[in-house]
């Protein structure tokens, strides 16, 4: 591993239940859960997990078939089920379902054949994200004193 392999973000706690990542670039997005019902406010950290899946994939799709058409839809929707069983609480039947449709202009039909390749391309080896999550890479956790 390289320095440049490194990733990180920084999550600190904004109010009770309430939550914000900042990356090295300084970008950030908050998230959590209100503390007293426990009912999402913004994006919990199970939905951010669906979003990284989706963007992931949708960031190799786009650069595998926009280079030949600028699409005139381009989404994707992430879900799956929340479970708790023996082995805790989980995602279990990850989806992702691409909807992309281009205009009928030059370049339209190379991206319309590259569309489907992208896709498996992205799950079987270029999403990271995705591909993470299918290997099943262990998660360290610490406690640092301040």
């Amino acid at each position: 591993m390289s320095e440049n392999s490194k990733r990180s973000v920084v999550v600190e706690r904004t109010s009770g239940g309430r939550f914000v990542a900042v990356n090295a670039r300084g970008e950030s997005i908050s998230f959590g859960a209100s503390p007293d019902s426990g009912q999402a406010t913004g994006f919990t950290p199970v939905e951010l997990l669906l979003a990284a899946i989706g963007g992931c994939t949708a960031v190799d799709v786009d650069a595998a078939t926009g280079r030949h058409a600028e699409p005139t839809t381009f989404s994707v929707t992430v879900s799956g089920d929340k479970i708790s069983d023996e082995l805790g609480n989980h995602m279990t039947n990850l989806q992702v379902a691409f909807t992309v449709a281009f205009p009928d202009v030059e370049g339209a039909e190379r991206a319309r054949t590259i569309l489907p390749r992208a896709v498996k391309a992205s799950h079987d080896r270029l999403c990271t994200v995705s591909r993470t999550v299918e290997l099943g890479t262990p998660v360290t956790a610490t406690v640092a004193n301040p």
